[in-house]
């Protein structure tokens, strides 16, 4: 009995018509408010969890999950990567491996010059890691032979270049060639035989050329940098690339693809989680604005809270009155939020189609951005936090103003009236 009292008259106070209709306004815009920040929050949140997602699948689609590197690859790169590859492929989670040469340098074209990652692999064995060669837009991936010394590139670097299928573009290595005419760095013309797009940032760095090739212009022999792996489950690289390095250690290290591609994971995380903190300020505001309205209220109280005093309740009682109200406008904003943030989050895609055909403009045009179109990944787990966060807010904004209310002394509020 002695909770329920509190409770029911701080719900009937939320139902109830006050007489200062100022009161009111400020009571609905702080539900409102509630609302809108919460709605936003889920849906934002969603959006970046769907630039996650996608990120993740178009970039993982094109480099492997797994490395086994020679630890000192420039001096002392793997001779025989045979057994390292067999020893790899017999573990029950990795479904290929494939020999790779990587390196850096500059590639040009008619003036215009980019640098580069460039990495030198077998076609044959690399569709076993890696899926370029299913998204080539222009040319022929096959075409990529020993000796030919063809390059296939992304296709936003074909395009910052100018070259199509056919040409030839000009490598520049950071190596330097010693000749009567004086010390040059060392160059190589190669032949585009494939354009390949990912709808990644790989687009625009990435050259992939023949692994033999690649041995010859980084002057390995019949050696290589590494080995490359793929495996069943994604997020299981990191401990299946630990197990099947153990027997090589410490000639071979291992890499998965958090630790090479980490920085862009980390700073997509990191954008989240700064968005995710200013837009929670549109919920602090909302909280801040149920406190002015319970002051309000309890200025308004003030005869009613003397009354009740004087019939015997509490001063927790009295405090547990205006939590019960404050907190019954910031919960229902809450959920009115996330409800509404959650059903928009499903939709997000569809509703800005139909605003591109509605108004005739594009978003996300293809030739500016890597997708065309607006990800959202829902998780109940961020819904969690956020309306939890919101709710511990609204907790807190009423207990400054519940505690004003449960300091008036009967006498003092009943002198005038």
């Amino acid at each position: 009995m002695q909770i329920r009292v509190p409770l029911f008259i701080g719900l009937r106070y939320t139902r109830a018509k006050r007489r200062n209709q100022f009161i009111s306004f400020v009571s609905g815009f702080s539900l409102v408010g509630m609302a809108l920040g919460v709605l936003a929050l889920v849906l934002v949140l969603s959006v970046m969890n769907g630039f996650d997602r996608e990120i993740k699948q178009r970039l993982l689609q094109v480099i492997p999950h797994g490395y086994l590197l020679a630890s000192d690859p420039e001096r002392n790169p793997l001779r025989d990567w045979r057994p390292v590859a067999e020893d790899i492929i017999n573990h029950p989670q990795v479904i290929g491996a494939a020999p790779f040469v990587d390196g850096h340098g500059l590639i040009g074209y008619a003036g215009s010059v980019q640098g580069i990652e460039i990495r030198g692999i077998d076609p044959q064995l690399e569709k076993s890691v890696s899926a370029v060669a299913e998204h080539v837009i222009a040319g022929d991936f096959q075409q990529l032979e020993a000796g030919e010394y063809g390059i296939v590139i992304g296709r936003l670097l074909a395009r910052y270049l100018g070259v199509n299928v056919g040409d030839y573009v000009t490598l520049t290595l950071p190596q330097l060639t010693i000749t009567p005419a004086g010390i040059f760095p060392r160059t190589k013309r190669f032949k585009l035989v494939a354009v390949f797009e990912v709808g990644a940032q790989v687009d625009q760095r990435l050259a992939l050329i023949h692994l033999a090739d690649a041995q010859k212009v980084f002057r390995l022999g019949q050696a290589v940098h590494g080995v490359e792996l793929r495996v069943d489950e994604l997020y299981q690289a990191a401990a299946v690339v630990d197990e099947v390095a153990k027997p090589w250690q410490p000639d071979l290290v291992g890499k998965d693809w958090s630790q090479t591609q980490g920085s862009l994971f980390a700073a997509v995380k990191m954008e989240k989680t700064v968005i995710g903190v200013l837009l929670m300020i549109i919920v602090a505001v909302a909280a801040f604005n149920i406190i002015s309205s319970l002051v309000l209220m309890v200025a308004d109280k003030r005869t009613d809270i003397a009354v009740l005093r004087t019939m015997g309740l509490s001063r927790a009682q009295v405090m547990g009155v205006f939590i019960v109200q404050g907190a019954w406008v910031g919960i229902l904003g809450i959920l009115i939020g996330a409800v509404a943030g959650s059903l928009l989050a499903f939709i997000i895609g569809d509703v800005v189609v139909w605003l591109e055909q509605l108004t005739g403009l594009r978003i996300f045009d293809p030739n500016v951005y890597f997708i065309s179109h607006l990800p959202s990944d829902w998780q109940w787990q961020d819904v969690i936090i956020v309306c939890s966060v919101g709710a511990v807010m609204s907790l807190l904004s009423t207990l400054y103003p519940a505690y004003r209310a449960a300091r008036i002394e009967p006498a003092e509020a009943l002198r005038y009236e």
